[in-house]
């Protein structure tokens, strides 16, 4: 009872107080300590209880085996195994159940399958939990002819073992499967239950058929059954899983009609779907939710928020939520991490990790790539190098393809053009679109034709079809005055039928977005005062020194011409309708969905300084902070 009720204390007090201790009061106590997870508190009493001569059965093991599979201590759970193997000690279905459990949640299939070995060799076969487990462990390492196998060969199966296997197809987007696994299963007499359907919304939710998971919710309701908490999340998760995140507020808006409470799993990939389209009203409102219900403890729910607030715009607030977390995981110190590197605060950033690292929080592949965007992002080369060695060498992390991306970005952006092509050169990977991105992008920086043909020869190759890459080219030879090279780029573009990137910028008043498009073909409907307040403005800026920056501008028109279609920029008109509409004292936040342009950062800048407003502008590289004429990112983007 005490066990159950984690009543630690308790438990021992009455521990302490038997004047002998039994085998089964051992047990009782170790298992109470390791099914809570006070693990080293359960090892202590195992020495205690060798010391005092009692020697451990199978139950002694398997409560261990079962707290460290409980929380996730993989390499730990292998270690007990060996050692009870070494001690003589035959499984039994608990056992493997726990270490199927471990592998499950660890991907290691390798070690599933000699698991599976021993229970076909020590007669488990037809154990139930064992098979289901089986199926299970199949089901999530994605093998699914093996799950189907292990099933095929279960004599007695049971709801679990149906569920986990039409679970399965659905999430394979094998569905017409999955639903024929269902008319099987209440055929043998199983009647589908909310864990069946809900996984099958899952399973259509994360294939990006979100209409055919509110069509099951329906069934759900057809088939006599209340969908609960769990089916409206597997929706949401789905989506947001896609980046189909207006789709997921939409969803949460009619779980909300159907009065179905969230949970924090819920709150969590909401504040994901907010954090996407940089909501920072709708995730603030989430934020206090949470706070309510009690979820802003919750570790997903925190690193979440730090999210949300970093792309947002909020990084103060980011900071704060990552203080307050009282047990933080690696998700949390990373996600910390990439919200220092995308507003450009690669020094933070380093701060960050060589605390975490101090802590015993060991780095993965997640942690460098943040800390390498940092470096990038702020111009820190040398520290990049040395970090890009360190993952190697001293945290035994293999760089993947975008930690090297990482590499090709910090030296092409710092002018290292020449190293950067060398680098890779060396790459152990072939270099893909995002390599040779970077080295256009740092080309575009820095007026090096040459290795920009180079790069746009192998975009051209790898991205046919993606408009961006030939237009930044386009740029590149109309600030040279190559306009007969530009002319060719548009030609084939047009030959290829490429059609350029719908550009646009969107700002929030309020609880209305309103967004700016190029060449939109319904104007906003305070077009008219927008520009007048943007002329009137960049009149009184070019009193005060600010010049129109068309390097831009890749058509051969006047220099007249071209300074009128930088005035159409979207940013330009958000920021405009932002100090329009909004108090004098409010920071004005805009999202743009490619690169600022140099004139638009200039322009920012100037609003900045003479209108005396902050200003948040969010575009497809990186976060820029204005203040007082000057940019958080140093002009470096």
């Amino acid at each position: 009872m005490y066990s159950k009720n984690g009543a630690i204390k308790l438990a021992r007090s009455v521990f302490k107080s038997i004047e002998r201790q039994s085998l089964v009061s051992w047990n009782s106590m170790i298992s109470c300590c390791s099914l809570n997870g006070f693990l080293d508190d359960a090892w202590e009493l195992f020495d205690s209880m060798v010391a005092s001569g009692i020697k451990p059965d199978l139950v002694t093991w398997n409560s261990l085996l079962s707290g460290y599979s409980r929380f996730g201590y993989d390499h730990e759970v292998f270690k007990l195994l060996r050692m009870i193997l070494m001690e003589g000690l035959r499984l039994n279905s608990s056992s493997i159940t726990s270490v199927l459990r471990t592998v499950t949640n660890s991907g290691l299939i390798k070690h599933g399958k000699e698991i599976h070995g021993y229970v076909a060799r020590h007669g488990f076969g037809s154990n139930i939990y064992v098979g289901t487990s089986l199926v299970d462990m199949y089901i999530k390492c994605r093998n699914l002819s093996n799950a189907q196998r292990v099933f095929d060969t279960l004599k007695n199966r049971n709801a679990l073992t149906w569920n986990s296997l039409i679970s399965g197809y659905a999430h394979e987007g094998l569905h017409d499967e999955a639903l024929d696994l269902l008319q099987q299963m209440e055929m043998e007499d199983f009647q589908p239950d909310l864990t069946t359907w809900n996984g099958l919304i899952s399973g259509y939710s994360m294939k990006r058929m979100s209409m055919q998971a509110m069509l099951l919710i329906r069934q759900i309701k057809a088939n006599g059954l209340k969908p609960n908490v769990v089916s409206w999340t597997a929706l949401i998760s789905g989506c947001c899983h896609n980046g189909d995140y207006e789709d997921a507020l939409f969803f949460f808006t009619q779980m909300q009609k159907e009065r179905v409470e969230p949970n924090s799993v819920t709150v969590a990939s909401l504040l994901r779907a907010c954090s996407g389209l940089a909501l920072l009203k709708k995730g603030t409102e989430l934020h206090c939710f949470a706070m309510r219900k009690g979820f802003d403890t919750d570790i997903f729910v925190t690193t979440a928020l730090i999210d949300l607030y970093s792309k947002s715009g909020g990084l103060k607030n980011a900071y704060r939520v990552f203080l307050m977390i009282a047990n933080r995981n690696l998700a949390s110190w990373n996600a910390m991490m990439m919200g220092f590197a995308a507003h450009g605060r690669g020094k933070e950033a380093i701060l960050l990790f060589e605390e975490m690292c101090r802590l015993g929080v060991m780095p993965d592949g997640i942690t460098f790539t943040a800390l390498l965007s940092g470096c990038r992002h702020s111009g820190l080369i040398n520290e990049g190098w040395k970090y890009f060695d360190e993952m190697k060498n001293s945290y035994k992390v293999t760089p993947t393809l975008e930690h090297y991306t990482c590499m090709v970005d910090l030296l092409a952006r710092g002018g290292y053009l020449d190293e950067a092509m060398d680098f890779i050169q060396g790459m152990p990977f072939e270099p893909d679109a995002s390599v040779w991105g970077a080295i256009l992008g740092g080309c575009r920086i820095h007026k090096n034709i040459e290795f920009a043909e180079t790069a746009a020869k192998n975009l051209f190759r790898l991205e046919p079809y993606n408009s961006a890459n030939y237009l930044l080219m386009m740029s590149l030879y109309a600030y040279e005055n190559r306009w007969e090279h530009a002319e060719n780029i548009k030609i084939a573009m047009n030959a290829r039928g490429v059609r350029s990137r719908a550009g646009w910028s969107w700002i929030q008043i309020d609880q209305t977005i309103h967004v700016f498009e190029v060449d939109g073909e319904k104007p906003h409907p305070e077009i008219g005062e927008i520009y007048y307040e943007l002329y009137r403005l960049i009149s009184e800026f070019r009193k005060l020194g600010y010049v129109p920056d068309t390097s831009c501008i890749f058509h051969n028109v006047g220099q007249e011409e071209k300074e009128k279609m930088l005035m159409s920029h979207t940013e330009k008109l958000a920021i405009t309708y932002g100090l329009i509409n909004t108090d004098k004292s409010a920071a004005i936040r805009v999202i743009k969905n490619t690169r600022v342009c140099n004139d638009c950062h200039n322009t920012a800048k100037f609003v900045s300084r003479i209108c005396g407003r902050e200003i948040l502008l969010r575009d497809a590289a990186r976060f820029h902070r204005f203040v007082d004429g000057k940019c958080s990112c140093n002009d470096y983007w």
